[in-house]
């Protein structure tokens, strides 16, 4: 028998969702099962109105249909990625493995395939507030690695004292690396390790993850000292001596 999952302490506070979908019928079904687990729910039918209601409200996490009237989800996703980090999960029904590597690289930091279980939803969504809200590992105290620094009560990352702008999903993995630095975790390991991923995230989002890192931490990201790759074994923050070598 199924049951719903329960959420933890950290998820006792009120969740706000802003569901993008322009399904009427989907959106009503899906909105009504997750406000009966507590969850406040804003719907949305466009990409055009999703962009007004975040500049208008705070959500802790938007679900966010790929094809959209208008401005589709890839457009809205790249534009919400300028100004925001809120969690972002992509619906859609377009579950090929090409359609949700661009999502991610869109700024997704999950994607879930149609036709979607409600129950599934749900505990993606409390996945990412964990995440978002700074549980989803054993600390809260800073992360030190070398010149990068993690504040995971904060989010927040600096590299030579210079502030990074990560997503939470980002965040959540570079930690995993910093609090294992100098050795190599494989794909399925990061998976595993970055609490609140999704049984349906494949081993190849981890790859679109590492590149738009290294786009940040990087001085030559197409040569990279801090965030290596170990061919055919996975990744590894690299420590100072490491990296200067």
């Amino acid at each position: 028998m199924e049951t719903t999952p329960r959420p933890t302490p950290v998820e006792e506070a009120t969740i706000q969702v802003l569901l993008v979908e322009d399904d009427e019928r989907l959106a009503r079904l899906t909105a009504r099962y997750l406000q009966e687990h507590g969850i406040i729910v804003t719907v949305s039918a466009s990409g055009t109105d999703a962009l007004a209601q975040t500049s208008r409200h705070t959500y802790d996490v938007i679900l966010l249909d790929l094809m959209l009237p208008g401005r589709d989800g890839l457009e809205v996703c790249r534009e919400l990625r300028t100004r925001t980090d809120v969690p972002i999960i992509m619906l859609t029904a377009r579950g090929e493995e090409a359609d949700r590597v661009l999502g991610l690289e869109s700024g997704a930091d999950d994607y879930l395939p149609k036709p979607y279980s409600s129950r599934e939803l749900l505990a993606r969504i409390r996945a990412q507030v964990r995440r978002a809200r700074g549980k989803a590992g054993p600390t809260s105290h800073p992360v030190h690695a070398g010149r990068l620094v993690l504040d995971p009560r904060s989010l927040s990352a600096t590299l030579d004292g210079k502030l990074l702008s990560l997503t939470t999903y980002e965040f959540s993995l570079l930690r995993v690396l910093a609090e294992r630095v100098g050795r190599v975790l494989s794909r399925e390991q990061l998976l595993d390790l970055v609490k609140g991923s999704a049984d349906e995230v494949f081993d190849r989002s981890v790859d679109v993850h590492i590149f738009r890192l290294r786009q940040k931490l990087e001085v030559d990201p197409r040569n990279p000292r801090l965030l290596k790759t170990v061919r055919g074994a996975g990744y590894m923050l690299a420590t100072e001596s490491e990296a200067e070598s």
